[in-house]
């Protein structure tokens, strides 16, 4: 008899049953200035208003900019979460509309080099996490650190913001490029933001997709194009989200259908829908493919 065998199978029904079915999209803009945290934090409200349970990762490790923004109070971070002084949940901090944040520490640590005692400290506090979560938006660094691609590898989804200027053109073509390369990423959704209309919008699209066609083996979805909004900035002013402080603006309507997108994008069938994994994908260790 294999009883061994029985009790881990069991052991393994146990884990499956706790696991947590999540849709993991990471938010990455190649640039700074191009508004992605602003995309997220606003994204996550208009989530959060159509009955979603949002969870925002601020992995924008150097900045830690999401509570700035809103005005929040943070206590403890996530380096107090990997030092073991705290739980995930100790530290989340709510946000408008019931969205939760989860502070990042604002030393630019890589996920990917953390020790193995605070990797495994990572996957044991997500998969302890008692806030239930539909959504998990990862609100990456700008540009092409370890932390952005690792983060990047591990979600089921990667969104792309873009706004109309060369060097945003080519910082995101230069992330996909790596993305795909090395990391076996081959579909991006596109932001286009604060475009001036929305033919602006499409043109950018296209002279984004021309350069990756001819480049890279990838496909690109065009998802939004938020336009540009005064009332945007008279938000950032108030510590507000504009779909908050102004809701029928026009960036508001963009970010809600953007939302009504995502909402259905569907969770893979596999251990990819699950937080655990996308933890796991993110803690490991880049196989090195070696060189052609």
């Amino acid at each position: 008899m294999h009883s061994h065998d029985n009790i881990d199978d069991q052991a393994n029904g146990l884990r499956k049953m706790n696991k947590q079915m999540v849709k993991v999209i990471s938010i990455t803009g190649g640039k700074g200035g191009v508004g992605k945290t602003n995309v997220t934090l606003n994204l996550a409200m208009a989530l959060a208003q159509m009955g979603k349970r949002v969870l925002v990762l601020d992995a924008d490790l150097g900045l830690a900019n999401c509570d700035v923004m809103l005005g929040l109070r943070v206590e403890k971070n996530l380096s107090h979460v990997l030092a073991g002084d705290v739980g995930l949940d100790d530290i989340i901090i709510d946000g408008p509309f019931g969205i939760k944040i989860i502070p990042a520490t604002s030393g630019s640590q890589n996920m990917t080099e953390l020790a193995p005692a605070e990797h495994a400290g990572l996957i044991r506090a997500f998969s302890e996490l008692k806030t239930p979560v539909d959504v998990l938006l990862v609100d990456t660094a700008a540009g092409i650190s370890d932390m952005v691609l690792s983060f990047s590898r591990a979600s089921q989804d990667v969104m792309v913001v873009v706004c109309d200027e060369p060097s945003s053109i080519t910082d995101a073509y230069a992330l996909m490029k790596i993305l795909s390369r090395d990391h076996g990423v081959d579909k991006f959704k596109i932001v286009a933001n604060m475009v001036r209309s929305l033919k602006e919008g499409q043109e950018l699209f296209a002279k984004l997709t021309r350069v990756t066609d001819r480049f890279l083996d990838i496909s690109l979805e065009l998802v939004a194009t938020i336009p540009y909004d005064e009332n945007v900035r008279k938000a950032a002013r108030k510590q507000k989200g504009f779909v908050e402080a102004f809701p029928k603006t026009p960036a508001s309507m963009a970010i809600k259908s953007l939302a009504l997108k995502a909402g259905k994008w569907p969770l893979p069938a596999t251990a990819s829908g699950h937080l655990e994994f996308f933890l796991e994908q993110l803690v490991q260790p880049q196989v090195d493919r070696g060189i052609a």
